[in-house]
């Protein structure tokens, strides 16, 4: 049965997206454009842990000019870990500051993490809820994004920086998109229903590369490989011994989506 505060959660969820505008008069020279996807993934990885194996993650995304909402979800087809909640459906949404130069982007945000069968685990939170801040500028090329995000259910931050490099093959009609993460995190309450409060933190990173492949006027195929490690990353509740999170380590992914645009 689906709880009261996750019923809240997706009757907001539903206004906001019917609330969303349908027209380009809601933003000054923007056309609001609707995309939807999908994409299978041979582990879903999430800050360096392990959250499933072979996933399946539809997902759909409207932008209007500087205004970026959506709904992300993960069904763990193999390997779902018992250590948390399968489905998860994210909604998210951002808007963008720009410079008048267009040098340096300043984007707030935040995402609704949202766990339907949590009810079925004591440990896991139903629902958490992570504003973020993000800066985005250019050098020689290469696109930086450091950004900060505080989970006010888990109470921590996590601070992280990207890195985005975009390399066209002109002659194949495509390009490669080559990108690297890394980060770290400490939450404070990262369990419900714990007599104590249970501390996870954790360091990760990651190095990735796709190819976008146009099929269609509207639609495209993007195949990635990505390799990500999670370090340090241990679990503590007061007065006693750290434990090591087993989900964390070395990890190698293989993903194929496909994207249309409405």
């Amino acid at each position: 049965m689906t709880s009261a505060p996750l019923y809240s959660v997706w009757m907001m969820v539903l206004w906001a997206v019917a609330l969303l505008p349908r027209d380009a008069g809601a933003f000054e020279s923007s056309n609001p454009a609707w995309t939807t996807g999908s994409t299978l993934s041979t582990e879903y990885i999430f800050r360096g842990v392990k959250l499933a194996g072979f996933s399946a993650q539809p997902w759909v995304d409207y932008t209007a000019g500087p205004l970026t909402a959506g709904l992300w979800s993960n069904v763990a087809i193999d390997q779902h870990s018992t250590r948390y909640s399968d489905p998860e459906i994210d909604f998210y949404g951002s808007y963008t500051f720009a410079s008048h130069s267009g040098a340096f982007n300043l984007v707030p945000g935040f995402t609704c993490y949202a766990y339907p069968n949590a009810g079925d685990k004591e440990s896991h939170h139903p629902i958490t809820f992570e504003p973020s801040l993000a800066g985005v500028f250019s050098w020689h090329g290469v696109q930086f994004t450091p950004k900060v995000y505080y989970d006010v259910i888990l109470e921590g931050a996590t601070f992280e920086l990207t890195s985005a490099l975009a390399v066209p093959l002109k002659s194949f009609g495509t390009e490669l998109d080559f990108s690297a993460t890394a980060g770290t995190y400490q939450w404070r309450k990262s369990a419900r229903h714990a007599s104590q409060a249970i501390l996870n933190e954790g360091d990760y990173w990651s190095v990735g590369i796709a190819v976008p492949v146009q099929i269609s006027f509207r639609s495209k195929v993007t195949a990635a490989l990505s390799y990500s490690d999670g370090r340090n990353n241990f679990f503590q509740q007061a007065g006693s011994v750290r434990r090591k999170n087993p989900d964390a380590g070395s990890h190698v992914a293989f993903t194929l989506g496909y994207s249309l645009s409405l």
